[in-house]
């Protein structure tokens, strides 16, 4: 068995989100949110397929329809075990830089309210990881599950993460020729700090770069990682399994 951490299946992006689903048989999905629409989809696609679990909340730029209102619509879904953290949530300074303050407020209050549920925190993090870092001191999410999804920064600022106890989410990227930086991040954590994801429909690992992600694709990142770790895919896949589930809480 083999689980996508993170991945996203908006209607928009496929022909049929329901094939994606079957393609992935036994193995696990955990849907992404960004916003409020999606996240009602990914409520209604938890509900009706026992595989797919969900993280859901505002993405740092997709913040149009935020609103204290809408946060509490997002909370009333909290009580669901099949949303199992609250996610993507965090900071981008690449495309949002003009909103930084909106963008740490927002993240501050969703990282607030998975510390109320004690639910398991998904960050989104880009151009901004000294910000993202002090903001995960200053809230205190020692009691909370913590992933650094698509992970992307130094190994130096990887050390840092890694002793507030958070799990990387490794994807394609991990696949491309000028990803030495990340394969450096790889060889250096343990497989016990490694989360699979695709990020699909974005981010195709090679060699199906620039196509249109699948979540199934999840397969050819855990072989990267054998790779570099020296071992089997199927202590890869073992492991990294044993950590989503427990990053989760997944009740399988």
């Amino acid at each position: 068995m083999v689980v996508d951490t993170h991945c996203h299946l908006d209607k928009q992006y496929y022909d049929s989100v329901e094939q994606l689903i079957d393609e992935m048989k036994d193995n696990i999905i955990i849907a992404s949110a960004v916003d409020l629409k999606t996240t009602e989809e990914v409520v209604k696609l938890c509900n009706k397929y026992t595989n797919v679990y969900g993280t859901i909340g505002f993405h740092p730029t997709e913040l149009d329809d935020y609103s204290e209102e809408n946060l509490k619509k997002i909370e009333q879904h909290l009580s669901n075990p099949k949303i199992v953290g609250i996610g993507e949530i965090g900071l981008d300074y690449h495309y949002g830089k003009e909103e930084k303050a909106k963008q740490i407020k927002v993240f501050k209050e969703q990282l607030l309210l998975a510390k109320k549920y004690n639910k398991t925190i998904v960050i989104h993090s880009r151009d901004a990881a000294l910000d993202t870092y002090n903001i995960l001191k200053e809230v205190d999410i020692t009691n909370n599950k913590v992933n650094m999804h698509c992970y992307s920064y130094s190994l130096e600022m990887a050390k840092e993460f890694k002793k507030l106890n958070i799990k990387f989410g490794i994807g394609g990227v991990l696949t491309f020729k000028n990803s030495q930086k990340l394969k450096d991040v790889v060889e250096y954590l343990t497989l016990d700090d490694i989360l699979l994801e695709t990020d699909s429909p974005y981010l195709s690992p090679e060699p199906l770069r620039g196509k249109v992600n699948h979540p199934i694709n999840v397969k050819i990142v855990a072989n990267k990682i054998a790779e570099l770790k020296n071992t089997s895919v199927e202590e890869v896949e073992k492991r990294t399994t044993k950590n989503a589930i427990y990053q989760f809480d997944l009740k399988i």
